[in-house]
């Protein structure tokens, strides 16, 4: 599915980076941490370091297999750094509470839609 047109903008340090309507890139290459942090703002939501964590595993994941990882992959990847509780899916929802990680955590990530959102 081609992305939605840029309906909206996030200010990242004076610039206008253009998302579609629900935050999403509309050109990958504007991803930056500044823009997490803005649209994190946005979105009512604090970046811990085991945000970061999350974000920088969403990255890699998608740079060397090229689509976005699914909840039980993240799972499987962080219990054994977190522990099983932290590590949960409910966890996980938790710490991205818009969306969970597939969702919020992708925008965040500077990534595109998981294969079926809409």
């Amino acid at each position: 599915m081609p992305p939605s047109s840029p309906l909206r903008t996030v200010m990242v340090e004076g610039r206008a980076v253009p998302t579609d309507r629900e935050g999403y890139l509309v050109d990958l290459q504007d991803w930056s941490e500044a823009f997490a942090t803005a649209l994190a703002r946005e979105e009512g939501l604090e970046l811990t370091p085991a945000h970061w964590e999350v974000i920088d595993f969403l990255r890699r994941f998608w740079h060397e297999h090229g689509v976005q990882p699914q909840v039980r992959v993240m799972i499987r990847h962080f219990t054994p750094l977190w522990g099983a509780e932290r590590a949960s899916n409910h966890a996980l929802h938790l710490l991205f509470p818009m969306g969970g990680p597939q969702k919020q955590g992708n925008r965040l990530a500077g990534l595109l839609r998981t294969k079926g959102e809409h």
